[in-house]
């Protein structure tokens, strides 16, 4: 297939899982070659017709030169012309790809911004780019845990509503529709979190996931630490990750999902080491300057068990960004926040248009590693596939 023909696809695939009726397209496609049975038995298998119908549109670009026309005649002769010509129309307007010799900068329009090839990413890898073309263009999920039962000797984490007004401020103006939950206990997290992965995301182009709450140490296979219900019980950050990977969320298959955790990887208090030149702050964690952090503790209950061995598939599409290195503290203040929300929610504001996440990510690792006498680096772990841009209103 032509790579005009696969970016008409691409451009056109939002309106094409919206529209489309796969349940005529199987017979044709099977009977004139474009797949076999077993290809369409499994597209059939993606879920619902959106899914099936994404699945079709992304398996397309495989099968070879002769699949866009053949396509776009089997869509005419079951009588959806209309998504033939919507394809057709995107196929004429592509730019030509720039000439071998031609080393002038290029222009792209990204999100519906335009960016040159310094400030972010050329045409020429326009397919390394996170399409987000939706409106909204995913859901956000931020559970917020800030009183704990007496049970659980767990603290009142202040500061922690000042974190979450941010958040929702935040990714509202990054074209989510956010939802927030309060104090939940950790079956009820789990269910939020189940609901959110069993909802139907084919329109939209991806997801997040955010919690703050205090964490600990857990063991995992993927992913490190856990965090803690209002009762005291954890749930593992690996467990939660896993309820939106393709096997059990198939409409979020191919599309990114971002988690973002600010809660203590431990209990672990790092003074940092002495560098040459200027040292940092000397900010000593009093006051109102409070941690994240329980020590280890053995998950217990079926609510805090990983997940086997044997159902947790290779990830994909997924970013878990930490607001601390596994095992040590997270600090928080009672008044302005956690160093780790306020200074995304700043990166956010000042980059988001003109930045890809992980680039921003560095600049927040940057920024809370400059922090007082305790420190706290953020990091990640990253199973993106492409570069992600937010697309800002």
């Amino acid at each position: 297939m032509e790579e005009a023909q696969r970016r008409a696809l691409r451009r056109g695939r939002a309106r094409l899982v919206a529209a489309l009726r796969v349940a005529p397209l199987w017979e044709p496609l099977e009977r004139r070659g474009l797949f076999t049975r077993p290809m369409v038995e499994e597209m059939q298998s993606a879920g619902s017709r959106g899914d099936q119908a994404r699945q079709l549109v992304i398996d397309l670009e495989t099968r070879g030169k002769r699949a866009f026309p053949l396509f776009l005649s089997i869509l005419r002769d079951t009588g959806q012309g209309d998504l033939a010509d919507m394809l057709m129309q995107e196929c004429g307007h592509l730019p030509a790809p720039p000439q071998l010799g031609d080393l002038r900068p290029v222009e792209l329009d990204l999100r519906g911004e335009k960016y040159n090839k310094s400030s972010a990413v050329d045409k020429r890898n326009r397919d390394l780019v996170y399409e987000l073309k939706s409106d909204p263009c995913g859901r956000c999920l931020i559970l917020n845990n800030v009183n704990f039962s007496r049970d659980s000797d767990l603290s009142t984490r202040d500061g922690s509503d000042v974190d979450c007004e941010k958040l929702e401020k935040r990714f509202k103006a990054l074209s989510f529709d956010v939802l927030t939950r309060r104090d939940l206990p950790a079956q009820k997290m789990v269910s939020e979190l189940q609901e959110l992965a069993r909802q139907d995301h084919s329109a939209l182009d991806c997801c997040v996931v955010v919690i703050l709450s205090h964490g600990c140490q857990t063991s995992h296979i993927q992913f490190p630490g856990g965090v803690y219900g209002t009762d005291g019980k954890a749930i593992p950050v690996e467990k939660i990750v896993n309820y939106f990977n393709g096997s059990h969320c198939p409409s979020l298959r191919g599309k990114p999902k971002l988690f973002f955790i600010q809660a203590c990887g431990g209990e672990q208090r790092d003074r940092g080491f002495v560098v040459d030149g200027d040292s940092p702050g000397d900010e000593a964690p009093g006051g109102s300057l409070e941690s994240d952090t329980t020590p280890f503790q053995t998950p217990a209950g079926n609510v805090d068990q990983p997940d086997a061995v044997a159902s947790l598939p290779t990830p994909s599409d997924i970013l878990v960004s930490y607001s601390t290195f596994p095992g040590f503290v997270s600090w928080r203040d009672a008044s302005s926040g956690s160093w780790y929300v306020e200074t995304l929610d700043s990166v956010l504001e000042q980059y988001a248009r003109s930045e890809d996440l992980l680039n921003m990510l560095l600049r927040v690792a940057n920024a809370v590693s400059a922090k007082g006498r305790y420190k706290q680096i953020p990091g990640c772990f990253n199973f993106l596939r492409k570069k992600f841009f937010f697309r800002c209103k």
